[in-house]
């Protein structure tokens, strides 16, 4: 089973600038490829990320109280209103990714660090693509035949060794509902986590039968079926 990686979902035609930009350079950039931050590099390595937010904060941090009343000044960071380049405007040191890494990485990534996009660097460290939370969330967007042929090809049938007879699979909308019986009581769960680790699917509910149960120790080996009669 492959899980799909950041440099197959990235940005390869990265928007970047030095850290002499100046701010109506940065806005003007966002505004004609329609993008929300770029990355800001030094010798092509990223040094910091500059967005829209960081540009409004500046703004916000310019407001003259005399300006209207409840129009107070930004708290914090009084020097970011005074900021007219990217390498004051930025926010620093750059949460970088690796071309490797898989979407759950990326994203851990991510959430850990509160960030929206991450510039992708190679192995020196110099950037060669971003990868955004809507790149990541492409992975959701595989159609359910492949989904579905993943799950029987890859997972059932070479993982598991378990014919596709036995065992079906329905995807509708990234929701799998297998169906059918494995051999061992032990293998369902194994069938389901499987499953859930497919890029794409968003939910698995399984009706699996199993003729060996397989975790009631000295009635391990006996069919399902044969054991309930014998059960008083």
């Amino acid at each position: 089973m492959r899980h799909r990686i950041v440099s197959e979902l990235m940005t390869t035609e990265v928007v970047s600038v030095r850290q002499d930009a100046s701010f109506t350079e940065i806005a003007k950039l966002l505004a004609e490829h329609d993008i929300t931050a770029v990355p800001v590099v030094d010798d092509d390595r990223p040094v910091g990320v500059v967005s829209e937010a960081d540009l409004l904060r500046r703004e916000a941090g310019r407001l003259d109280t005399a300006a209207g009343p409840g129009l107070d000044p930004w708290p914090a960071e009084p020097a970011r209103a005074e900021a007219t380049t990217a390498g004051r405007l930025m926010t620093s040191p750059a949460v970088t990714g690796r071309p490797e890494w898989t979407v759950a990485e990326a994203a851990r990534v991510m959430e850990r660090n509160r960030v929206k996009r991450l510039p992708v660097v190679d192995a020196s460290g110099r950037l060669i693509g971003l990868v955004s939370r809507g790149d990541l969330l492409r992975v959701f967007l595989r159609g359910d035949r492949a989904l579905r042929e993943e799950i029987i090809g890859d997972i059932l049938v070479h993982t598991l060794g378990i014919a596709p007879t036995a065992v079906t699979a329905h995807v509708v909308d990234g929701r799998v509902t297998l169906r059918g019986t494995v051999e061992r009581r032990t293998t369902i769960p194994v069938v389901v986590r499987l499953c859930r680790s497919v890029d794409g699917v968003v939910e698995v509910s399984e009706h699996l039968d199993h003729r060996v149960d397989d975790t009631d120790g000295p009635a391990s080996g006996i069919d399902s079926s044969r054991r309930d009669q014998l059960t008083p």
